[in-house]
């Protein structure tokens, strides 16, 4: 186990050298205000700035999302630019951590004046660079955090997913509709902002519909041992596990579980998906349920050929996080396309009237608190793929 996350942080640790190249490869002007223009504009081109977790324990995600984003940029240059210009992306690497997300977006505001901010995937890391972002008024578009709060700092504070309430509740009602389970225990990250607002409400929901929870335990990110909290929760014989965590500790979590004989089915939310969790999980994942916000099962063209160009790209199959990080980059392309100019104000303005917006994650629709309405989808783990369950709408 060990030599295989050594590999994971080996080998983003490489690719997140490549990304800083792309970084800087882009001139000093670039980020610069061009005499009577706007921040993030120049003459010919557009900067947008990325934060992700390129290195440390989310690693995965920020370069799925990285990968996405670019893939859309790079389409967009493609087809001519936006307005006759092209764009850039400056990306750089928050190392799985709230503070240096909230620094690398204070960097990409007052250094390199981009026009708008993309990312991040965990909620602790966007509610930091949210509160970077709000107060200097750039707008700023979530992939994949999906805590109510990231959007409650301000009007500038966008996102493409859905959030927490709605997943908790699609979890709670196919555990009680569809799995028929009525006691359930619950294994949260203590630390987690995404962990806790997800547990709260299953928790919730699942004793409304008249499920009871029979156990609930804490740990807290980068655990390596999680035997006491699940001994007590084997003591109260659950027929299921509701773990809301990253697919780095639910892997761990997973194999220690099934030594110690606990037979409960697992299931978790979007932050499961990761092709780490079946390296890191192996068998012991088998029969597991998360939800997510696609499925590449889906035979909608527009999810193939996005899942198409992106192997063509990287040479695999796109996960959750990587369709939310095109379809983020996409309505922001789309946003500055409507905008009468490239003030960040009326950015922020074309944004928010985002409305059925065909997306590779669905027809996205912003809501006055600038949270996207859209279904989710209950995925099985089975023999190191997702397997397509079933569809919950809203």
């Amino acid at each position: 186990m060990r030599s295989a996350l050594a590999a994971v942080l080996i080998s983003c640790a490489l690719v997140l050298v490549g990304c800083e190249k792309k970084a800087s490869a882009p001139p000093a002007s670039s980020g610069s205000t061009a005499a009577g223009g706007t921040p993030g504009v120049t003459g010919d081109t557009i900067l947008l700035g990325e934060v992700g977790s390129l290195t440390g324990s989310e690693a995965t995600f920020g370069i799925s999302t990285r990968n996405a984003i670019e893939l859309a940029i790079n389409q967009v240059n493609a087809d001519g630019g936006v307005k006759g210009k092209k764009i850039e992306i400056r990306v750089y690497d928050n190392q799985s951590k709230p503070e240096e997300a909230a620094n690398a977006a204070n960097r990409l505001i007052n250094q390199d004046n981009v026009l708008l901010i993309l990312g991040e995937v965990a909620s602790s890391n966007s509610i930091a660079m949210a509160n970077k972002a709000q107060p200097a008024k750039v707008p700023m578009i979530s992939n994949a955090s999906t805590n109510p709060k990231v959007t409650e700092i301000g009007d500038y504070i966008f996102r493409v997913c859905f959030i927490d309430p709605f997943q908790g509740y699609v979890m709670a009602k196919f555990a009680h509709d569809n799995l028929k389970m009525n006691k359930v225990a619950v294994l949260r990250d203590l630390g987690s902002d995404y962990s806790q607002g997800l547990a709260d409400v299953f928790e919730r929901k699942f004793t409304e519909m008249g499920g009871k929870i029979v156990a609930g335990e804490t740990y807290t990110k980068g655990s390596t041992d999680f035997r006491s909290q699940l001994t007590a929760i084997k003591r109260s014989s659950p027929e299921a596990i509701y773990i809301p965590g990253y697919y780095n500790d639910i892997g761990l979590i997973a194999r220690q579980a099934r030594e110690l004989g606990v037979t409960a089915t697992l299931m978790g939310g979007d932050g499961w998906d990761s092709e780490k969790l079946f390296e890191l999980g192996g068998s012991a994942i088998d029969g597991s349920y998360f939800s997510n916000h696609y499925s590449p099962d889906d035979p909608n063209p527009r999810i193939q050929k996005f899942i198409a160009a992106y192997k063509a790209a990287y040479g695999s199959v796109p996960d959750a996080l990587a369709a939310l990080g095109y379809d983020a980059a996409m309505v922001a392309v789309d946003a500055i396309k409507r905008a009468p100019s490239f003030d960040r104000a009326a950015i922020r303005d074309a944004i928010a009237q985002t409305k059925n917006f065909h997306g590779v994650t669905g027809s996205i629709t912003l809501d006055e608190k600038r949270n996207a309405t859209k279904p989710a989808v209950v995925l099985e783990v089975s023999k190191g793929k997702t397997k397509y369950v079933d569809t919950i709408a809203p």
